[in-house]
């Protein structure tokens, strides 16, 4: 790869050690690039990539179907890219991942921006009284959410991990009735906090996404 930018001889070798080194590959540079994992072909993408330092890089989700300890890899090196100056623009389908790297967030729905600002920015405009609450029974998330729309008239979203809720309450008044009206109905949590909005729960509420037991309103029945 080095000598399609120039590089030469021993100038091109010099380049592809420090790249592999750079990327932890230097013990697979002898291995066939088929026998690399998931996590070591996109470490091998994002430093072929770099051969010539860019001043903009673009990365177009870099870290789907990673394991979790190749992923926080693959995060070091977009940190250590930007903290050396290079500008990135990523796509990315995690929103973890977003809140974690980004310095601004775009939000695309249906191909459309509709959202832009840092994770601050676009968490703040959502409000800041957002209700989580963990249940111990994950066979009660129907009946929970149910009770939670009810009493706070705001849509109750599911996170993605474990039997957990989130709904805007608003006030921490509103929070008390709602989480009363929880243990009135039997319903036992394991734990419950209030505060900012998740990016997740942000996205769900720019894109309209609906809270369990609703349809978007764009749905066909």
């Amino acid at each position: 790869m080095p000598g399609l930018w120039g590089f030469r001889g021993r100038a091109a070798k010099a380049r592809a050690d420090d790249l592999l080194a750079a990327f932890g590959l230097s013990e697979a540079a002898t291995k066939q690039v088929k026998d690399y994992s998931g996590g070591m072909r996109r470490r091998l993408d994002i430093a072929a990539s770099l051969i010539v330092t860019p001043g903009v890089l673009f990365l177009d989700e870099p870290t789907t179907g990673l394991d979790p300890n190749a992923r926080k890899d693959v995060w070091a090196m977009i940190r250590g890219l930007a903290e050396a100056g290079v500008t990135i623009l990523f796509t990315t389908q995690y929103l973890e991942e977003a809140d974690q790297l980004a310095a601004r967030i775009a939000v695309i729905d249906h191909g459309r921006k509709i959202a832009e600002g840092t994770s601050r920015e676009l968490k703040a405009a959502t409000g800041s009284g957002f209700l989580h609450v963990a249940l111990a029974d994950v066979e009660r998330l129907d009946e929970a959410a149910t009770i939670l729309k009810r009493r706070l008239e705001h849509p109750v979203q599911r996170s993605t991990e474990g039997a957990e809720l989130s709904v805007l309450a608003g006030t921490a008044k509103a929070a008390n009735e709602a989480l009363a009206d929880l243990v009135a109905g039997g319903i036992e949590l394991s734990d419950f906090s209030m505060g900012q909005p998740s990016l997740e729960e942000v996205f769900f509420s720019l894109t309209g996404q609906p809270g369990l037991g609703e349809s978007r309103k764009d749905d066909k029945p």
